[in-house]
């Protein structure tokens, strides 16, 4: 199917979540501006059958039957095409059955103009055949063109709206295991499909310069240039030599030529090692002088060249100094973009001497079950002759392995990480409806213009938290990702005075409403898959999970694997709602993984140590149960919570039960409690923060500014 056919398809064919609302319907309002901030008329608004077009002032209200998510399409000649989606959990939040949109910005098409799409780590191998956990499997034997369609079906309209895409292919490809495997503890490679599954997504490229290129060395290289060859893909960053791994793809976009680069950034300690060299094959290898060379040699020819780079610590926060310097010398000599990967979460965005770098774009296909790898983003670049002019980031939740378009809490977790991680490199990112918005200017703030932008942007300025009369914490989820908090007024109380601390979340999807989405449950929790379902209510949203609880059984909830990313002896809390008619024990755990210690020996052999025990009454309302305790000191390589729900026999005929869960939070404190009116930001971690917790319990609200 040609680009343009492509297209068409997409936005006359729109992907629109089934309602499950019987005969209601919902109003979207929203407005469309230019990059200049100027109202864009006649803009085509659709959502699902229901279309309008904006008015003078770039208005639009589009009425909708309700459902649990709504893409929105926005298509107008001139300028480029732009999808985003939304829960109708975060749109509702006023209760009034309308959800109100931030502004949107579209790219207007011009002259030599070119829109790229990245996207990060990419594998279809490994757990998608062979899940964790009783997890249902994704790709089947005798389906795995479709199934692997189905991987990527949920960001095919995102992708292919570039003129250009390209996602980082890590893994190896064979129709069978291959012969030979590198002395290494984990290797990769996936099935022939992977590839036509991507081509159907609407991807161009993929790099093979990282880890993952030589895993089954020369057999596994041959057999995946040979699959790519046959494919509608391109690709460069490995070869049969050096010469061949440090050649660029050159491809002509928009009338504009283009060099692809791509490249590894360590030659690996086995033997051989996974970059290309006179002796064996293998990836590019990234080192200071072969970047300088390979990337003068495409600009000496007068082509735009773009880098990609894989390196740096995996689930780091930020770029290593190595990694830094090789992209900004990559710039210097007159690359227009560098794009990294390899660290499996998301890093920050810099605007360099006027060009970009995205220091890692995280995962975008991939089996990694723990939470902080499944927060990621789709990164669009537009430039114009080579010069940068905008980029704008789509937040991405990986969800039981498969990409899909971030909402509600994860679109505040990955927007609010890449804002404050990018402010640090004097990167401002701003709000363009649900996405991030770097310009050429690189303001912090977009000036507003009209009384209704102004109204729009009062309304952020201060949230006021509200706590029930039996809790101490509280989420900052429906709270504006693009500001920091600049001051939180208390309310003054009797001694002792009120105090706060700022904490962030580990656990993905605490709220439930999501956890059905784009055609798969939520695969990060522990549970009874054949005794739990899931709500049409919620404490705080519209949905969560019903347990069924039998007499003299305990059933287990929880975290289904180990946080990965750990920080030793920090202050937690847990914190969760439970609704029940019956008298129940709950019981708190945590349970770690020590270093060395084989993950499933872990799972199946390691102490439950007790945090804390509390009973329920049955009396159908929700109860808050918030439980402070320290994550482990020493010795662990990462550990994991747990409740346990038992029935009390007060009632002796009693032998069944229900237990509904919601809202269900493990929360690292990266602050200590304090009166300051000026919160403390002293690590990154504390200036992207998911909750707020007081020392004493108060029925007043507690006001942040922005």
């Amino acid at each position: 199917m040609s680009r343009l056919m492509l297209v068409a398809f997409l936005f006359f064919n729109l992907f629109f979540v089934t309602s499950v609302y019987a005969n209601e319907t919902f109003t979207i309002k929203g407005r469309i501006l230019a990059g200049d901030n100027s109202a864009i008329a006649q803009v085509s608004v659709n959502v699902g059958e229901q279309q309008v077009l904006t008015d003078k002032a770039g208005l639009f209200t589009i009425k909708v039957p309700v459902s649990d998510l709504y893409q929105v399409n926005f298509a107008k000649q001139n300028y480029f095409n732009s999808v985003q989606t939304f829960s109708h959990f975060e749109l509702n939040t006023n209760k009034q059955n309308y959800g109100q949109l931030a502004d949107i910005s579209l790219v207007a098409k011009k002259k030599s103009r070119v829109m790229l799409a990245f996207g990060g780590d990419s594998m279809m191998g490994r757990r998608f055949y062979q899940p964790y956990f009783g997890d249902a499997i994704l790709i089947h034997p005798e389906s795995k063109l479709q199934d692997s369609k189905a991987v990527v079906k949920h960001i095919k309209p995102y992708m292919s709206i570039a003129d250009y895409a390209a996602v980082n292919l890590e893994t190896q490809v064979a129709s069978s295991l291959p012969n030979e495997r590198a002395p290494k503890s984990v290797t990769f490679y996936s099935q022939p499909e992977i590839l036509d599954a991507l081509t159907w997504a609407g991807i161009d490229y993929v790099s093979l310069g990282n880890n993952h290129t030589y895993d089954y060395m020369d057999s596994g290289l041959k057999s995946t240039l040979a699959f790519l060859e046959n494919s509608s893909l391109d690709f460069s960053g490995a070869g049969f030599n050096e010469k061949q791994a440090l050649k660029a793809h050159q491809e002509t976009i928009n009338d504009s030529e283009f060099s692809m680069l791509a490249y590894v950034g360590w030659e690996g300690s086995a033997n051989p090692t996974q970059t290309a060299n006179q002796q064996h094959g293998g990836a590019a290898f990234g080192s200071m002088n072969n970047i300088i060379k390979s990337v003068t040699q495409e600009v000496n020819q007068n082509r735009t060249t773009i880098v990609q780079y894989h390196g740096s610590q995996e689930y780091a926060n930020n770029p290593t100094g190595v990694t830094e310097q090789r992209l900004k010398s990559a710039l210097d000599n007159g690359a227009a973009l560098a794009i990294a990967h390899h660290p499996h979460v998301s890093q920050g965005l810099e605007l360099y001497e006027g060009k970009l770098i995205a220091y890692s774009m995280g995962n975008f296909i991939f089996d990694q079950n723990f939470s902080a790898t499944q927060h990621s983003f789709i990164l669009y670049v537009w430039l114009d002759e080579g010069v940068f002019h905008r980029a704008e980031i789509v937040p991405l939740y990986v969800k039981g392995y498969k990409p899909t378009p971030a909402t509600g809490m994860h679109r505040y977790t990955v927007m609010k990480r890449l804002t404050e991680l990018s402010k640090t490199r004097n990167t401002y990112i701003s709000q363009s409806g649900g996405h991030g918005v770097i310009t050429s200017e690189n303001k912090a703030t977009i000036a507003s213009k009209t009384s209704i932008s102004k109204a729009l942007i009062n309304k952020t300025k201060q949230v006021a938290l509200s706590f029930s009369k039996d809790e101490k914490v509280t989420s900052l989820y429906h709270t504006p990702w693009h500001a920091q908090i600049r001051q939180v007024s208390l309310p003054e109380l009797p001694e002792p005075a009120v105090k706060y601390r700022l904490g962030t979340n580990l656990i993905n999807g605490s709220d439930f409403e999501s956890f059905d989405f784009f055609s798969g449950s939520e695969r990060g929790w522990l549970y009874d898959r054949q005794s739990t379902s899931l709500n049409s209510y919620g404490v705080s949203g519209n949905k969560s999970l019903a347990l069924s609880l039998q007499n003299q059984h305990i059933s287990t909830f929880g975290m289904q694997s180990f946080k990965r990313v750990f920080s030793p002896s920090s202050q937690m809390t847990i914190k969760a709602k439970f609704k029940t008619n019956n008298s129940v024990k709950v019981s708190y755990y945590w349970q770690g993984r020590k270093k060395r210690q084989k993950l499933f020996d872990a799972f199946n052999n390691s102490k439950k140590h007790l945090i804390h025990s509390a009973k329920l009454t049955g009396n159908g309302e929700w109860q808050n149960v918030e439980v402070d305790f320290n994550s482990p000191r020493i010795g662990y390589k990462s550990y994991r919570v747990l409740v346990d729900f038992e029935l009390v026999n007060d009632n002796k005929n009693e032998s069944a039960g229900q237990i509904d869960v919601d809202d269900f939070s493990l929360i690292e404190w990266q602050s200590n409690f304090s009166s300051s009116a000026k919160p403390h930001f002293f690590t990154i971690k504390s200036q992207h923060p998911a909750f707020i917790g007081l020392n004493k319990k108060t029925d007043k609200a507690v006001i942040l500014s922005y």
